[in-house]
């Protein structure tokens, strides 16, 4: 027996509406979600990054490295927000972790708490930027590999690597040389590899 052509069109229609009204309420989840949940990382709180801590980070904690981002207009200003991005991120990450303590280079904080070397800056200033770059952040420029710079056989430094999407210029983002929260310097690559440092 078939059904009256009546009935199957307001079958039709509550079909219809119910799954209007049941991926508006997922929706709508999910974006609720996405605005709340934190960004979880592991993050190197010593030499070596021999002892990781995990770090959660809300989305009040993260909004005003993204309000650093509202308007970029060129590649240098991207890298200067970078860098404002990366120092803002040590302070809260610091607070976190105890490595706000740390001091530039290795001399000074040697056998402190919350000190880490070059090694450990390069990996959480790489965590810091691939965090940056997932938001959809960084329109100018893409992460490198980290970058080992070797003198006199024995002397090692690692640093963090942004590649500029428009002519493919790899530059050093090197926050081991100052304290924690201070913005780290940016220069090109092949300056870094020559033992140069920035002005700031």
């Amino acid at each position: 027996m078939s059904l009256p052509v009546s009935y199957l069109h307001t079958m039709k229609i509550y079909f219809i509406a119910l799954t209007a009204l049941l991926c508006q309420s997922i929706c709508h989840t999910a974006t609720a979600f996405a605005s709340s949940s934190p960004l979880s990382f592991r993050s190197c709180t010593d030499y070596h990054c021999d002892v990781q801590q995990s770090v959660n980070l809300s989305a009040s904690q993260w909004q005003p490295v993204r309000e650093l981002f509202s308007s970029v207009n060129s590649p240098s200003g991207e890298r200067e927000r970078i860098r404002q991005a990366i120092a803002m991120l040590e302070i809260i990450v610091g607070e976190i972790t105890g490595t706000w303590r740390d001091l530039g280079g290795n001399v000074a904080g040697s056998g402190q708490a919350g000190q880490i070397d070059c090694i450990s800056e390069s990996i959480n200033t790489t965590t810091y930027l691939h965090l940056l770059f997932d938001d959809g952040l960084l329109r100018w420029h893409e992460i490198g590999e980290r970058q080992l710079r070797r003198r006199f056989i024995i002397v090692e430094h690692w640093t963090a690597v942004i590649v500029d999407r428009g002519n493919g210029e790899r530059f050093a983002v090197d926050s081991w040389y100052l304290d924690n929260g201070h913005p780290p310097m940016i220069l090109p690559l092949v300056d870094w590899l020559a033992g140069r440092k920035a002005d700031k």
